[in-house]
């Protein structure tokens, strides 16, 4: 299968998933806390390569996936609505769509109140000002509360890329960089 289909599979299942955990919140009315656990599990994978292993790999089996994620979850405090969703998805041998479906419910949610998303990648984590400074910098672009995901990329080196809806904005030094790279092979 090509990466744009994997990578369309992925949103697909990630999407429907979000779309059920968010219909679920709704109904309880615990969005903020369903929001609040997928940013406590979203953290823990990304400070654990032995996590990203477990939820990307398929040498696991269901069990194993199940059995660990269940273990993970009750250690971190994710109960729940959140808890029940991962040992379901685990369950489904879907663990690796979970960022997918994280972001994907990010953006229902925010839907939902009526702000766009943006996703944001920076070379270093954002101070909570220069978080504050963004969104506000957003809100008068789009004129429209947006809720920023910030996710970190040293490999950028510098600078900011901030996607909004289907336009994307690259202040990035490594992009700066490479399009130097070709002015100056053009001229040579």
């Amino acid at each position: 299968m090509p990466v744009a289909d994997t990578s369309m599979m992925i949103s697909s299942v990630a999407e429907r998933y979000a779309s059920s955990l968010f219909d679920l919140a709704l109904q309880t009315k615990s969005q903020a806390g369903v929001g609040g656990d997928l940013t406590r599990l979203e953290t823990m994978i990304a400070e654990s390569d032995d996590l990203k292993r477990l939820i990307n790999s398929p040498v696991f089996s269901a069990d194993d996936q199940y059995n660990a994620i269940t273990a993970i979850a009750d250690k971190a405090g994710i109960k729940g609505l959140v808890g029940n969703f991962v040992r379901v998805v685990a369950k489904n041998r879907r663990l690796f769509a979970i960022p997918g479906i994280i972001r994907a419910y990010r953006i229902i949610d925010a839907r939902h109140r009526g702000e766009i998303s943006a996703e944001v990648t920076s070379a270093h984590k954002l101070t909570a000002a220069q978080a504050k400074e963004l969104k506000v910098a957003l809100k008068g672009v789009t004129g429209k509360d947006v809720a920023v995901n910030v996710t970190v990329d040293p490999s950028i080196m510098g600078g900011l890329i901030v996607k909004v809806g289907s336009r994307q904005i690259d202040t990035s030094l490594r992009s700066k960089l490479s399009t130097l790279k070709l002015a100056l092979k053009e001229v040579g």
